[in-house]
């Protein structure tokens, strides 16, 4: 399996070759202090917040294959995505991956370690505004099936095949806040009912280039502490979607097969009272 994680030096040869449309995902003003030379500047990737529904599924499909192809993703160039660094952005360059992969596009990869490895490894670094050749961005729907609604989480709640994943923050899943943005922006705190727990850090460890990706043993160790093995069907969700992304990415570079990320997650299923859902600590505590 040929890896969706590039390194600097990869990176630098591909913006050499101008083979790469590099898409930075940190906030406009990160960006305009110093970026990856000729990146885009794409910061929704993170703070966009979609709805499962039919009509929430249309606007973000509409949303992001447009705002791609002016970026100038064209069906042939490379979209590389970076943060920050991989624990800081909350998975924001892995939600872009997800998105991308989510959409079709045929060719996707995520800066492993994000803008601080890339510094660290004495890159160039450009304050230049970019102006990109848009291209034609098309929507591959057979991609569909790693996105799931609320519906799709329902059915897996009754699926014992399955394993329901959640890897929101500890406050989070003990039911003490109900998101990073305060303990109370959304109505509900809990967890969905059968899920088990691997905060998202987990997935990564501390490296002289910054946090990066446990290697696919490391991956699946953590796995097999709540019973997922490479062949079990996987149920990924958070707040909205991000730190699913960044454990979706190290579930399939581990080869992981079956993994879907319910993109509505907490911030969606919170808000839907006939939802059902675990209140207080988890397993009786």
């Amino acid at each position: 399996m040929t890896s969706a994680l590039v390194t600097p030096e990869e990176l630098s040869k591909m913006v050499d070759a101008e083979v790469a449309v590099v898409i930075d995902t940190r906030d406009p003003e990160s960006y305009a202090a110093g970026h990856i030379p000729g990146a885009v500047n794409m910061h929704d990737i993170f703070t966009y917040l979609a709805t499962s529904d039919a009509s929430g599924m249309s606007e973000l499909k509409e949303k992001f294959a447009a705002e791609f192809g002016a970026a100038g993703l064209d069906g042939e160039k490379t979209a590389v995505i970076y943060e920050a660094s991989m624990n800081t952005g909350f998975g924001q360059s892995c939600r872009g991956f997800y998105l991308l992969s989510f959409l079709g596009y045929p060719k996707v990869k995520v800066l492993h370690g994000g803008f601080a490895a890339w510094t660290t490894e004495g890159m160039p670094v450009s304050t230049e505004a970019v102006t990109p050749v848009p291209g034609s961005f098309e929507i591959d729907e057979a991609a569909a099936a790693i996105m799931m609604d609320a519906e799709d989480m329902k059915a897996a709640i009754a699926d014992e095949g399955a394993v329901i994943l959640d890897v929101r923050d500890i406050d989070e899943w003990i039911a003490t806040s109900s998101s990073p943005y305060g303990v109370d922006f959304c109505p509900r705190k809990g967890r969905i009912p059968g899920a088990v727990w691997i905060e998202w850090y987990r997935m990564m460890k501390p490296t002289a280039l910054g946090p990066m990706l446990k290697s696919k043993d490391e991956v699946l160790a953590e796995c097999a502490t709540v019973g997922i093995t490479p062949d079990t069907p996987v149920k990924l969700y958070c707040f909205k979607g991000a730190r699913a992304s960044n454990t979706f990415l190290a579930l399939k570079e581990a080869g992981v097969k079956d993994v879907a990320i319910y993109f509505g997650s907490w911030n969606e299923w919170s808000r839907d009272p006939s939802l059902p859902i675990e209140e207080g600590l988890p397993f009786g505590a």
